[in-house]
């Protein structure tokens, strides 16, 4: 990798600081314009800054840190680095593309001709994702349909963001053959509403749980900002981390906007519809979910949005609905939003 990759990577990093300190010094916390942590590894303490603001380059950038105890400094590379153990810088900056949700960098070309006029996307690229989401189809009767009934999510009218994809390939790792399982795809689209990147969740052949493989869930594209809709937003929306998290409020607010970000760090960084005026955070009952929670709190109401936090009972909403049953999780929601929003928006 070249200096000016390297040094891209860096400030594309910086423009989401906070997101990559809760990811990768998940031991610190907010302090000002600055993170504080024990050191570039993760270690509790507070003797190590991050800048969360600035310019992207030069004296005061975003994403720079010193550590006072030992004078070490760097950027946010050497966070990913230190914290993960990594030695490889062609690892690090991997780490970084998969954080940032960046395609694969194309090889370089060989110049032996190929004939056509045309190529196909690269692998993980928006437009892979937009191919991907094309050839799936619409989820009624399809065996994604019975997997989320599985998990008591049966209101669908209106899903159009999730398809099903019965061929959908999936390789363990480089070194291993690909399999084929049939998986949901969704469709991450930005605040226009273009498709950006593309979630899959492999299934078991009869639909009654997840792929029996190590990663059943993994996105493609660009996800960071994004996420996956259910309707579209303008004063009003709940987001959260996982699709069925998502979807497990939406069976009993079926029409209030909502969107999953699909990870803890990808939902702090969410972009705000510019209309909105009052955000739900749907909170996983982990450290994760909590800083993600936090830290889009704050933000929401650094820009004078209303912003209102809504917990499960249990470890998350789909848990709720699953055990508690949908009369419960009703209840438990008209609790939480706003009177204005339970008039508006509950069932029953």
């Amino acid at each position: 990798m070249s200096r000016q990759d390297a040094s891209e990577l860096a400030i594309r990093l910086g423009h989401h600081a906070e997101a990559v300190c809760r990811q990768y010094l998940s031991s610190g916390r907010r302090a000002g314009r600055y993170w504080q942590v024990g050191d570039a590894r993760n270690s509790p303490g507070r003797s190590m800054f991050v800048r969360l603001t600035g310019p992207e380059t030069g004296k005061g950038a975003a994403g720079k840190w010193t550590d006072a105890s030992t004078g070490e400094h760097g950027d946010l590379l050497d966070v990913i680095r230190e914290a993960l153990g990594l030695i490889d810088f062609k690892d690090v900056a991997e780490e970084a593309r998969r954080f940032l949700s960046l395609p694969h960098p194309e090889p370089e070309k060989t110049g032996t001709p190929t004939g056509s006029t045309s190529s196909p996307a690269p692998s993980g690229s928006p437009e892979a994702s937009r191919r991907l989401f094309a050839m799936s189809q619409p989820i009624g009767g399809t065996l994604a349909e019975i997997y989320l009934n599985g998990r008591s999510i049966t209101s669908l009218s209106g899903v159009t963001a999730l398809r099903y994809h019965g061929r959908c390939y999936y390789k363990p790792d480089e070194h291993s053959p690909t399999e084929i399982w049939p998986a949901i795809v969704a469709s991450v689209t930005d605040l226009n509403g273009r498709q950006t990147g593309a979630h899959r969740t492999w299934l078991s052949p009869d639909g009654s749980g997840k792929a029996p493989v190590d990663s059943p869930r993994r996105a493609m594209g660009d996800l960071l900002g994004h996420g996956v809709r259910f309707g579209v937003a303008d004063e009003v929306l709940a987001a959260g981390e996982g699709i069925e998290t998502v979807l497990s409020p939406r069976q009993v607010m079926p029409h209030m906007p909502m969107m999953a970000a699909l990870s803890a760090a990808h939902l702090a960084a969410i972009l705000f519809p510019p209309t909105l005026r009052r955000l739900y955070v749907l909170r996983d009952r982990d450290p994760a979910g909590d800083g993600a929670r936090d830290s889009l709190l704050a933000r929401a109401a650094s820009l004078g949005i209303e912003a209102i936090s809504l917990s499960p009972k249990l470890e998350d909403f789909n848990e709720d609905l699953r055990w508690r049953g949908v009369d419960a999780l009703r209840a438990a929601l008209m609790e939480q939003i706003h009177p204005d929003d339970v008039r508006r928006f509950v069932d029953g």
